[in-house]
């Protein structure tokens, strides 16, 4: 099939490496370079990286809906659209007549919006999965044409959710686009009455307070914040980012002793309820290690208070 290929984030590339790989892409569309870094240097989407390394023609606007572009987007007269990570909402004018679809990173109607990987692995869901839709007018709310689902792990960051999701998305992609290239594909429309929201996250929700919080939820904020925003939380006065924790079992650590938000000498922490143990950390300005490392090199910070950073300095 002879596709256009929108997206700008990394989720998209294994996709758009399939893509490549099994039909023509005769255009990527993505989102102009943007400064990065310390030295604020311009640089391209990792999907504008990857199209240039596959040969594919790249186009950058800033406005997809301006009608210099959707004139020659639509001249390329693809079979089909692949919509993934994009960044920019697709006007009626640009999709009107086109088979358009979109990957998104959640089973829909669940998690619809900015972050629906991040929300799921911080709300503590079981499992979690990708959608192939359609454009719609409302955000994520289009006609689903198949999904795939997988368990998120008792410790697995929302970064390592994320790269096992992308890796669904070509096998997915590729039963949709069969299936409308033989006539066949059929979307569902979504029940609106499970639909939940996946706002965007921000810099104020980086820390947690682990002594009003059960473990379980404790652990899955923490996992979720990893790696953007983080969660950063005072150990005695340090900064310290907590990178990666598990629950502990009822009973297990010297937790289960200890007063509530205090960190003992095998990395464990009672919450309100439970306790959690912390198995990766860093140091604001070092390096991330092991919670062994970290208080093998700080004994003074054994039955240390951990508490959420101040909101002045979040």
């Amino acid at each position: 099939m002879r596709l256009v290929f929108l997206g700008a984030g990394a989720f998209g590339i294994p996709s758009l490496d399939a893509l490549a790989q099994d039909h023509e892409v005769a255009l990527v569309v993505t989102q102009p370079d943007r400064p990065a870094g310390r030295g604020k240097v311009l640089t391209p989407t990792p999907i504008a990286v990857r199209a240039a390394e596959l040969g594919i023609r790249v186009v950058k606007p800033p406005d997809v809906n301006a009608a210099s572009v959707v004139e020659e987007i639509r001249g390329i007269g693809a079979d089909a659209w692949v919509v993934i990570a994009f960044g920019q909402k697709l006007s009626r004018e640009l999709v009107d007549g086109v088979f358009a679809i979109n990957l998104h990173g959640s089973v829909l109607p669940a998690y619809r919006g900015a972050a629906p990987i991040q929300r799921a692995v911080m709300d503590g869901c079981a499992e979690t999965g990708v959608s192939v839709i359609g454009i719609a007018e409302r955000m994520d709310a289009g006609l689903v044409y198949a999904t795939r689902s997988r368990a998120i792990g008792a410790t697995e960051t929302a970064d390592e959710v994320h790269d096992a999701l992308a890796l669904l998305g070509p096998e997915v992609l590729s039963a949709v686009l069969a299936d409308h290239a033989a006539g066949r594909a059929k979307g569902e429309v979504q029940d609106e009455s499970k639909a939940t929201r996946a706002r965007k996250l921000s810099k104020a929700e980086a820390t947690v307070d682990l002594a009003s919080l059960e473990a379980h939820a404790v652990r899955a904020r923490i996992n979720g914040l990893n790696s953007w925003p983080g969660c950063t939380v005072l150990v005695g006065e340090l900064p310290v980012k907590i990178l990666r924790v598990a629950a502990c079992r009822d009973g297990e650590g010297a937790a289960a002793e200890a007063s509530c938000g205090a960190l003992c000498a095998d990395g464990t922490v009672r919450t309100l309820t439970g306790a959690v143990r912390l198995l990766e950390v860093q140091p604001v300005g070092g390096k991330a290690m092991t919670a062994a490392a970290f208080l093998n090199g700080r004994p003074a910070l054994i039955g240390a208070p951990v508490r959420p950073l101040p909101a002045s300095a979040s």
